[in-house]
């Protein structure tokens, strides 16, 4: 079992605070249902990768339990972010736009 995360106290569905935001993007590549990647770094970049095709973006934080996604050259959207926990593991990060409501769900590689 993956135990990257056992120090913390989440639950599904609890919104990922600005302090283990960094290494809950950073921790693995993310693979969503539709077979899209996404892989995070530390630097504020991001890489997202869908039917081969990559996508260069950046990342930051906004605050607790929210990051802003900026995709050249002009897209750029907030998400809320929340832990994914299946039988008391993390598992993946939710992703849920804040204007439109659009939920992605990305389990980590």
């Amino acid at each position: 079992m993956d135990r990257r995360f056992d120090h913390l106290n989440v639950a599904d569905g609890d919104l990922v605070v600005a302090k283990d935001m960094p290494d809950a993007l950073t921790a693995a590549t993310l693979i969503f249902g539709d077979g899209a990647t996404q892989t995070f770094t530390a630097d504020g970049l991001t890489t997202y990768v869908e039917r081969g095709r990559p996508t260069q973006g950046e990342w930051s934080i906004v605050k607790d339990g929210e990051f802003s996604s900026f995709w050249p050259p002009a897209y750029r959207a907030n998400y809320a972010v929340r832990w994914i926990v299946e039988d008391g593991a993390v598992t993946g990060l939710s992703f849920t736009q804040s204007e439109r409501g659009e939920r992605f769900d990305g389990r980590y590689e």
